[in-house]
């Protein structure tokens, strides 16, 4: 077995089952850690942040020194893609991202062969931090999915119910099928950069896939998923592919079975018992705590802890979040999270 296979998380994405499984969470890198709060005092904005190398790579080593979890998730944001696609993206505080609203009719105006020209930041983060990852420590790079990116385009930031974008998939299919194969590319492109700076795992996440028939899903979720994947595959970048396709429910077995993924992360409100059932055979899982029961901490926390560890018993599983942390988390509570997970008879 090479070094590469000895890291717990690599593992699991081979399809070993590991006890205790590992575990890392959505968004560790951030707000409820005060060394995060005074790096990101240095940027004058989000986005600055995002492409200024030496603070992402101090900011997503940060849950490492500190937790010593089995994965460091690359720091940067899903709507960079935009960016290299030409759109403008800044932040609000106390709102969230805007982007000026997208007529998809435009979609040939979205620019292509600029990511590498506007994306390399995010790419010396990853050369930044890889060397400085202890050895069993699994780098993990990232992009939203075509949806998800287009939502927030179309809409010019974040939105309920996804309604505009929606009606727009809906009335104009092809023009919105032509604007989802160039979000894709560019993100197959960032991607495979991402790989070749040395991410070892890459993965997806569709945030906004809830809500959607059957039909307009295979168009939006996984179709755009299968040409990333392919044109990653095609690339020569062979390392496991994790796609989260949140909110997906009865539609994540087909999810799982066409996209070309290695391993799916579910979810909170995932039934363990149906999702084993459905999913093919040895699938590995990443998933699925609500992030609820680890701000509450406590008996509770310790009691989700170990029910999702008996559900998952006997298929390959990565111990994560549902969603993201949230910024009001005591640190204690994650500290009694990975007790609870490394410590159990």
């Amino acid at each position: 077995m090479n070094d590469m296979i000895e890291k717990p998380l690599l593992r699991v994405l081979a399809g070993e089952t590991v006890s205790p499984p590992p575990v890392w969470l959505m968004r560790q890198a951030g707000r409820y850690l005060a060394e995060y709060r005074e790096v990101r005092s240095r940027a004058k904005n989000f986005i600055d942040f995002c492409f200024s190398p030496d603070l992402a790579a101090e900011v997503t080593l940060q849950p490492i020194r500190r937790f010593g979890f089995d994965a460091a998730i690359l720091f940067a944001d899903i709507l960079l893609v935009p960016i290299a696609l030409g759109r403008k993206v800044w932040f609000v505080t106390g709102e969230g991202p805007k982007l000026e609203p997208f007529n998809v009719l435009d979609f040939e105006q979205l620019t292509l062969n600029q990511t590498e020209a506007v994306l390399s930041p995010i790419g010396e983060t990853l050369k930044q931090v890889v060397p400085q990852l202890p050895d069993q420590t699994t780098m993990i790079g990232f992009a939203g999915s075509p949806w998800t990116v287009a939502t927030y385009m179309v809409e010019g930031g974040g939105s309920k119910d996804r309604f505009k974008t929606r009606v727009a998939a809906w009335e104009h299919p092809e023009a919105f099928d032509g604007m989802m194969d160039r979000i894709a590319d560019v993100t197959a492109e960032y991607l495979i950069m991402q790989a070749r700076c040395g991410a070892e795992v890459l993965k997806l996440f569709d945030s906004w896939a809830e809500g959607l028939p059957e039909p307009l899903f295979e168009r939006v979720i996984i179709r755009p998923t299968r040409r990333i994947i392919d044109a990653v595959r095609a690339a020569g970048v062979d390392v496991p592919i994790i796609g989260f396709p949140r909110g997906a429910g009865t539609l994540y077995p087909r999810y799982a079975r066409e996209t070309g993924v290695t391993a799916i992360a579910v979810d909170t409100g995932v039934d363990p018992a149906w999702i084993q059932s459905v999913l093919p055979q040895g699938m590995p899982v990443q998933g699925h705590l609500d992030p609820a029961a680890l701000r509450a901490g406590g008996a509770a926390l310790n009691s989700e802890v170990d029910r999702l560890l008996d559900s998952w018993e006997g298929r390959p599983h990565i111990f994560n979040l549902g969603h993201g942390i949230t910024p009001d988390v005591p640190v204690a509570h994650v500290e009694q999270l990975l007790a609870r997970i490394r410590n159990r008879a």
